[in-house]
């Protein structure tokens, strides 16, 4: 599996961005699929996951209710549409990919995504 991210860039605090995920090299619409960030001397962790299916979407607390993730199975796409953006929100945004269940321990775990893309940087000035 090929993972390609973009849509990064520079915008003010209270923006917005919009990050799409392209993917290749199998069957899409098998594929859960998550975004994971990570700022200059930190962690990379979880933001957003959408389940294969669509079913199940799972959010990180900092950013539930300002970030939408969604899948266009028809375009082998998913978006992360990023409103009200704050400077902690800075960071490298990865997307990454798994086969099989996603539940919301797995879904949202760095740990079980087999394929990474390269990242995309958003900077978020004040």
């Amino acid at each position: 599996v090929q993972l390609q991210a973009s849509g990064g860039g520079l915008v003010q605090a209270g923006g917005s961005l919009r990050l799409s995920c392209a993917a290749s090299g199998r069957t899409f619409s098998n594929l859960n699929i998550a975004w994971f960030r990570q700022a200059p001397g930190k962690e990379r962790e979880f933001v957003a996951a959408i389940a294969w299916d669509r079913d199940n979407t799972y959010y990180a607390d900092s950013v539930n209710g300002r970030f939408t993730i969604s899948r266009d199975n028809a375009k082998n796409t998913v978006n992360l549409q990023m409103n009200n953006l704050k400077t902690e929100d800075a960071a490298d945004y990865y997307c990454a990919a798994r086969l099989g269940q996603c539940s919301a321990a797995v879904c949202t775990g760095r740990k079980y995504y087999r394929y990474w893309g390269q990242g995309t940087l958003v900077t978020v000035s004040s």
